[in-house]
């Protein structure tokens, strides 16, 4: 049996999720069915400062939080019972979930500077999943990148004439903020649309960040794969169609989830970006398939595992906490 651990979550406010459909929920509930004891904490209750190492006078740098134990369950508006808030060194964990919700901005950024102080990967002290470095390294939108062959033709630029010439080459285009999420500010624009040149101002008078434009895929009518990912290794997917006159499938703006398995080409998608992702301490990884193509790789705050247990009665969640149980145990 697996020794009892102490987990953090690092999350939005927990009265306000959904619990049929929140995956930190669906984690929280199997961390504590395996008998792991769980806190809570915001993102913005996080401190670094130096302190006292306990050998001498070495000072090190420390980093706390003002955590709340908190035990779950399934029921509607008693989900979560606090307890009462206490300052916690975060090193004394031996697992810090960071589950807040992106932007991807500089404020997400520094809790990965904050939270690498205390992440060990050798399982000799806190494990951060996501590993917080390659959390910094990665966002979704960019660690896809690195794999041209898998993915449709794409642009990320803040060049409004490549944009142009990028449209006149593939007629069809998605247009959405680089590090955006749930399918805030993506658009589809065709050939004949005159309202790029005034949506390509909008955008870049708001932010600094380049865009990334891709091809149209028109196979997203069929749906837009998520799948999930465990150390490497694919545990499950769901299909999300989207809703009529719709060119996102986000379940939240109207997708339908559908049951699915993989295909040929999904797992050799999965084949090829997988012992990356492990190799890289991304245990808990979301991608994004349309058609025969990769579009995001998502190790922010990925989503999908009771959609997908719910269609095939199994236990994603489970699954995952295996894979972090073997790492700490070396």
């Amino acid at each position: 049996m697996a020794r009892q651990l102490k987990v953090a979550v690092q999350m939005d406010p927990i009265h306000g999720i959904d619990i049929n459909g929140d995956s930190t929920f669906a984690l929280m509930l199997e961390a504590q069915a395996r008998g792991h004891t769980l806190s809570v904490y915001d993102v913005r209750a996080l401190s670094l400062r130096e302190g006292k190492s306990g050998v001498g006078s070495e000072r090190v740098e420390r980093l706390t939080a003002r955590m709340r134990p908190v035990t779950v369950q399934r029921v509607a508006g008693a989900h979560a019972t606090l307890g009462a808030e206490a300052v916690v060194d975060v090193a004394t964990m031996d697992v810090v979930l960071m589950r807040q919700d992106p932007p991807f901005d500089m404020a997400y950024i520094t809790a990965t500077h904050m939270l690498e102080h205390v992440h060990r990967s050798d399982g000799s002290g806190t494990l951060v999943v996501n590993d917080p470095r390659s959390v910094r390294d990665a966002p979704e939108k960019l660690l896809v990148t690195h794999f041209p062959d898998l993915m449709p033709p794409t642009l990320i630029s803040w060049d409004v004439q490549a944009i142009r010439d990028f449209r006149a080459e593939h007629r069809d285009i998605i247009v959405k903020p680089l590090f955006g999420n749930g399918g805030a500010g993506v658009f589809r624009i065709r050939e004949d649309d005159e309202n790029l040149a005034s949506l390509l101002e909008m955008f870049f008078s708001r932010s600094r960040e380049p865009l990334m434009i891709q091809r149209y895929e028109k196979a997203v009518r069929q749906g837009d794969k998520r799948i999930i990912l465990a150390d490497g290794e694919p545990i499950g997917a769901i299909n999300r169609v989207p809703a009529e006159g719709e060119a996102r499938s986000n379940m939240h703006v109207g997708g339908k989830a559908a049951k699915s398995v993989l295909n040929a080409r999904e797992r050799e998608i999965c084949g090829r970006i997988g012992p990356m992702l492990a190799e890289r301490g991304l245990i808990f990884v979301g991608i994004d398939v349309i058609g025969d193509w990769l579009t995001e790789i998502n190790v922010t705050s990925p989503t999908g595992l009771q959609e997908i247990d719910r269609f095939d009665g199994g236990n994603t969640a489970g699954l995952i906490w295996d894979r972090i149980e073997a790492r700490l145990a070396g």
